[in-house]
């Protein structure tokens, strides 16, 4: 391993044992935001150290090994043959490991998320495939233990969605699912096709990381906001109450609305943002323009113009167009089972970014 690398991990090793030492102080255990983010920190750092203490202890075995070899008893220098061999593969494989940790990290990959789903072309059965897919979503979310909230929902005229705004939390939601976005083509047969025949529709989908507060300012002035009476579910309450918003930021055109609350003020707030995550993809979608277009994976691009994923319902089969991978266990996919498509896509990632970092 280089010396540079090296002389970095026993760095973060001493950040590690400091911010241990840190936590536990009283007067850091009193100051919440302090303790907040030094526990943030430790997180990040944990599984670097650990990996790193690892690879220390296996160098130590290693030249144990290496002085064992020179045993004049041939039975124990058979015995350190083995181990020299094991340790060796450890070595090499936290090496690896290590690598990876120290990756820059996507500063977003902590964020909560609004995933959007919209119906494209395919008409009727392109917005049940929309419902499909935001179930898949949801039902991902369930299985990480994750947050869901219907932010707005334009519902299809024979079921599933047009549109479909969620709002996920939790741990390192973006970092599972920002390679999600993009086109997603279904083909199947209808439940509206007498003939049997296959059809293909496709949906667009797109994960926005939501923005902290601090982060845009947005001038009021450049704002619209529009009151209206929500749709849907709700009795009295719906007929009555104008709670649903609708926000237009002028300069850039972008409009985003909210009705799943029942309270006007917090469907403002939840739109606010929404908005605030629109606008700040817009502007990482014109930076990431020229890197993305030398990248296999549309990284955090929120790039919908190509199509990135077919579902091929009457074969059971998956197919990630962007890496070439194809999986014939639809069925489980589809029931939220997202995982063996996720790993694939992030250990690419990790791959083009350490052949990147290979070539500077």
């Amino acid at each position: 391993m280089k010396p540079s690398i090296l002389q970095k991990l026993e760095h973060l090793s001493q950040r590690f044992e400091e911010i241990t030492a840190l936590l536990a102080e009283p007067e850091i255990q009193s100051d919440q935001d302090r303790f907040r983010a030094l526990g943030r920190e430790y997180a990040q750092l944990n599984p670097v150290v650990t990996c790193f203490r690892n690879y220390q202890d296996t160098l130590d075995a290693l030249a144990y090994a290496q002085d064992l070899q020179q045993d004049p008893d041939p039975e124990v220098r058979a015995l350190a043959q083995e181990e020299l061999d094991e340790a060796q593969t450890r070595r090499d494989g936290l090496e690896q490991a290590l690598e990876i940790l120290l990756l820059p990290r996507d500063p977003n990959d902590e964020r909560n998320i609004f995933l959007e789903v919209r119906a494209g072309t395919g008409g009727a059965e392109a917005a049940l495939f929309a419902g499909d897919l935001c179930r898949m979503y949801m039902r991902y979310a369930e299985q990480k233990g994750w947050k869901t909230e219907v932010v707005g929902e334009s519902e299809g005229e024979l079921g599933g969605y047009k549109e479909i705004i969620v709002r996920i939390s939790g741990q390192e939601v973006y970092s599972r699912l920002k390679f999600e976005s993009g086109t997603h083509r279904v083909q199947r047969v209808p439940a509206t096709e007498a003939q049997g025949r296959i059809h293909t529709s496709a949906c667009t989908v797109a994960i926005l990381p939501e923005v902290e507060e601090v982060e845009i300012d947005i001038n009021p002035a450049d704002l619209r906001v529009d009151t209206y009476r929500a749709s849907g579910a709700g009795g009295q309450h719906v007929n009555r109450t104008d709670s649903a918003i609708r926000i237009t930021h002028i300069p850039t055109g972008i409009v985003v609305e909210c009705q799943d609350e029942r309270s006007q003020h917090k469907n403002r707030a939840r739109a606010m943002s929404l908005l605030k995550s629109r606008i700040l993809s817009a502007e990482q979608q014109k930076q990431d323009a020229e890197i993305a277009a030398s990248r296999k994976l549309q990284v955090g691009s929120g790039d919908r113009s190509e199509r990135i994923r077919t579902y091929n319902f009457p074969q059971g089969r998956l197919t990630d167009h962007r890496i070439n991978l194809t999986l014939y266990k639809l069925e489980a996919i589809v029931a939220g089972d997202l995982d063996p498509v996720i790993e694939p896509l992030i250990h690419e990632h990790q791959a083009e970014l350490l052949a990147q970092l290979a070539a500077e």
